[in-house]
């Protein structure tokens, strides 16, 4: 018999995926080497960035911030997932699942913000190059990063507040691989329809207005291109967004494929399978796209290596 409460003695089940034996390893593995790969890519990016003085620039410090949020994303959605899949322990406290709801929040609101900034910086980069120390100078970055991560804390903490203060029959079962606050809308036994209309909104202002604003930068950016009269001028000005726009195409393109999925009806496994390639798979993309893609890294990266093998060896030797 299910007994109804509103506080934190409540217990989830995350259900993840229905796989067998031979499954769940192959499961495990892809998704273990996904995290690995994110995780150790995104903080190498971070520390490049840091460490190299030649990639002190907006463009740099944007990418660094969204590379901290990346591993912040994946690791409060994948170590659940390989839990759970390796020990089948798929229980998950009630302040396990809004800690998790509130840091995924965190993590997708940040995303979207730093890539619109990245957005305006290329476009500031090649529609006004002559004035773009004066306008992305670092007193602008710093207050646009500090920004970013203070809507993006409020809005996790809102959404934190407003989820905790449902009621649930414990125990629970979540269909899903971690805490989806939709799932979780739809095993509430409280009324929702303010959060719905409250996700609608916050849609509209943190994910469809961002993402105008990006699409904008991008028609400004071509323009300008095209004006251009030499065919090198214009190569060399696009090669300067090609990562981020690739960026932006994996951020947004699963994200749309999902959504439009969702509401023509997905299955619920083929849900969980579009939601696990944009959690694990576009973040581990991301700093592959900066590095091969990119010659300033691929620059950093040669020049750390003499001084990075120097200090192995007085390690060791």
């Amino acid at each position: 018999m299910k007994e109804c409460f509103n506080n934190t003695s409540n217990t989830f089940y995350i259900l993840a995926f229905s796989t067998s034996n031979a499954g769940g390893l192959v499961l495990f593995t892809g998704v273990l080497l996904m995290y690995l790969m994110t995780v150790t890519g995104n903080l190498l990016i971070t520390t490049l960035i840091c460490l190299v003085p030649r990639l002190h620039t907006p463009m740099y410090f944007f990418l660094c911030n969204l590379s901290i949020v990346d591993v912040i994303y994946v690791s409060s959605i994948l170590p659940k997932l390989l839990s759970v899949t390796l020990t089948k322990a798929k229980a998950m406290s009630f302040s396990g699942c809004i800690a998790q709801t509130s840091f995924l929040v965190l993590s997708v609101v940040c995303d979207m913000l730093v890539l619109t900034a990245m957005s305006y910086d290329r476009y500031v980069a090649v529609c006004k190059p002559l004035q773009y120390h004066l306008i992305m100078n670092t007193r602008v970055c710093t207050i646009v990063a500090i920004s970013i991560w203070l809507i993006a804390i409020i809005n996790s903490v809102k959404y934190g507040i407003i989820t905790s203060v449902l009621s649930f029959c414990s125990p629970q079962n979540l269909d899903h691989f971690y805490c989806d606050l939709k799932t979780l809308y739809t095993v509430t036994t409280s009324d929702t329809s303010s959060r719905e209309i409250l996700i609608i909104v916050d849609d509209i202002f943190l994910a469809f207005i961002p993402f105008s604003l990006v699409l904008i930068s991008y028609v400004y950016i071509i323009s300008s291109i095209m004006k251009i009269s030499s065919s090198a001028g214009r190569v060399k000005a696009f090669s300067s967004c090609t990562s981020h726009i690739t960026t932006v195409i994996l951020f947004y393109g699963p994200a749309i494929i999902h959504y439009a999925d969702s509401e023509a009806g997905l299955s619920k496994e083929g849900d969980k399978v579009m939601s696990l390639i944009y959690m694990a798979l576009v973040p581990m993309l991301n700093p592959v796209v900066y590095t091969l893609r990119n010659k300033e890294v691929l620059g950093a990266i040669k020049k750390l290596q003499p001084a990075t093998n120097k200090l192995m060896y007085n390690i060791f030797v």
